[in-house]
């Protein structure tokens, strides 16, 4: 697989977990402090404001790498593993 197979394969996955995870934080049946979280993710990441700034040298990416998941994994620890696996399925479909 050349770069470009890659490319599109790393798009692909990020598109899938985009949908699976609007599909979850709209969904009735997920806690609301697990809406919040995923909120916070999302935040975060579009945010300009990290807590540790970008410019400095691997650090400064790497509290990204960090922040976004474990807020992720929080959240996905509150919500019934139905409602995931509802949503893993839909995003897969389209």
């Amino acid at each position: 697989m050349g770069i470009s197979g890659k490319l599109k394969s790393i798009h692909s996955t990020l598109v899938k977990s985009i949908r699976m995870y609007q599909g979850i934080k709209n969904d009735p049946r997920t806690p609301r402090a697990a809406k919040w979280l995923l909120a916070l993710a999302v935040g975060y990441i579009l945010s300009p404001i990290d807590i540790v700034p970008d410019f400095i040298p691997v650090i400064g990416h790497l509290d990204d790498a960090i922040v976004v998941p474990m807020l992720i994994f929080l959240a996905l620890k509150m919500i019934p593993p139905d409602v995931i696996e509802e949503h893993r399925q839909s995003s897969n479909h389209h």
